[in-house]
């Protein structure tokens, strides 16, 4: 399979967003490979108004950190992966940990570090969020769940992504959530580019963001072991 031959340079289609898409893109080039950018969704911050007397947050993406007031930064933050925990240290935030996994592995971090009934400051997309929020009240923690921001689909696939499609240059394309995986289906069936995914392997995050990808004339699809960057990367090789 050409992905294993030694000194290999893969096409890459990134749907992710920015915050994030620049960083999958400059991991892609570490690694050797070409990313194109090929945003699906927009996201729009949605400052909050914190609860008092909270005594920690948790987010379940980066793309949370954004509208979380300066004044939090002071409080424990715990992420659900080690992206979006770099990403908030990087933010500010002065102490911060990451679950390194799922929300079910977020949530029990959480109950294992805070005293029962202790506040829990939960920072979500719309929709997001609400089976974390029932897993960490389970376990006697009070949550207030908050949207920090919104996604806002695409209205066009990019120029430069339909161009590697059309000219069929793209080797992968990597899907990051349900979400991004039905827009990039609307959008690549908008544009009339679906024969230039004949050749093209999909990396999801997970089951859920491989589901739609089933309307789509794809080589295949691959899901990552583990919901992270880190292997999807891995599947690349």
């Amino acid at each position: 399979m050409a992905a294993r031959q030694s000194g290999w340079s893969a096409t890459v289609l990134v749907t992710r967003p920015e915050p994030g898409a620049g960083e999958t893109a400059a991991a892609l080039r570490a690694l050797g490979h070409v990313p194109v950018l090929a945003p699906v969704l927009r996201i729009e911050p949605m400052i909050i108004a914190a609860p008092r007397h909270v005594a920690a947050i948790a987010i379940t993406s980066g793309q949370a950190l954004a509208g979380l007031p300066s004044a939090l930064r002071a409080l424990p933050l715990y992420a659900v992966g080690d992206a979006s925990a770099r990403r908030a240290f990087e933010a500010g935030f002065r102490w911060v940990e990451s679950a390194g996994g799922t929300a079910r592995d977020l949530a029990r971090l959480m109950a294992d570090r805070l005293p029962p009934g202790a506040a829990v400051l939960l920072a979500s997309g719309v929709g997001n969020g609400l089976d974390l929020a029932s897993d960490l009240r389970a376990a006697g923690l009070r949550v207030s769940r908050r949207v920090a921001y919104r996604t806002v689909p695409a209205e066009t696939l990019a120029i430069a992504a339909i161009a590697a499609l059309e000219a069929d240059e793209v080797d992968f394309v990597l899907i990051f959530s349900p979400a991004s995986a039905r827009r990039f289906v609307a959008l690549v069936q908008g544009a009339g580019v679906e024969p230039g995914l004949r050749r093209v392997m999909a990396i999801a995050i997970s089951a859920a963001a491989a589901a739609p990808l089933a309307a789509l004339s794809l080589r295949g699809v691959r899901i990552a072991m583990a919901p992270d960057q880190k292997h999807m990367l891995a599947l690349l090789s």
